[in-house]
């Protein structure tokens, strides 16, 4: 077969091909303005069809009653209850969540249980002792930026950015003699976030844990106001 006559009959199954595709395109374009119209033309009377969702989307349930737990913003504590109940049509799953130092109750819908964790190992606790009796890292950048790192790493809910922040704000040290105000709150804060979930671990009293984290961060007197 000569050459030009088959360059003919290949231009043509490609012109066959583009028209076919492009009348598919035109057809699901009519479609979808038909739909349009169905949907903006409805009467008074009418009303879209709306799927109703009747359960919440639920991740995979880790925790137990009674477990305990760490919630970021206000650290360690236990599950006391898992409830549901039906808001807006909806059927939600979520746990009770008491924690002990501040008294207070918190409701965590099971489906945002990403926000918690388990409290730590042993393992972990002895790694945090070790970065307490390292050496502090302090920056030379202005106070309020470094109040919000701070302040960040103890709202995060990892136990080695909470050690390490007790580190770096803790007064009885060469480096940092005396302490402001915020300072003071912030290592507190710190203090008392670590000192809980070292308990809840090790299992032993409070005086003991702060023993330990006071021997670890050489300190020579008692924390104030710490129970």
């Amino acid at each position: 077969m000569p050459k030009k006559l088959k360059n003919r009959k290949i231009k043509k199954i490609k012109i066959q091909k583009k028209v076919k595709i492009n009348k598919t395109k035109i057809k699901n374009k009519a479609n979808l303005k038909v739909l349009d119209k169905k949907a903006t033309n409805l009467g008074p009377d009418e009303k879209p069809e709306i799927k109703k969702i009747k359960k919440q989307p639920t991740e995979k349930r880790i925790y137990n009653l009674k477990d305990s737990v760490v919630y970021p913003k206000h650290g360690v504590g236990k599950i006391t209850a898992i409830e549901k109940a039906t808001i807006g049509g909806i059927e939600i799953q979520f746990y009770k969540i008491f924690i002990e130092k501040e008294k207070l109750t918190l409701t965590v819908p099971i489906n945002q249980q990403s926000k918690l964790r388990h409290i730590s190992s042993i393992n972990q606790i002895n790694k945090c002792v070790s970065i307490l009796k390292s050496k502090p890292k302090i920056k030379r950048t202005m106070w309020s930026r470094r109040a919000q790192e701070y302040d960040q790493k103890i709202n995060s809910g990892k136990i080695y950015e909470l050690a390490e922040v007790v580190k770096d704000l803790n007064k009885n040290t060469d480096i940092i003699a005396d302490q402001s105000y915020s300072e003071r709150q912030l290592f507190e804060k710190a203090y008392e976030r670590l000192k809980s979930e070292f308990e809840a671990v090790l299992k032993v009293s409070p005086e003991d844990v702060q023993k330990k984290m006071n021997k670890a961060l050489g300190r020579t007197e008692s924390l104030e106001n710490t129970e």
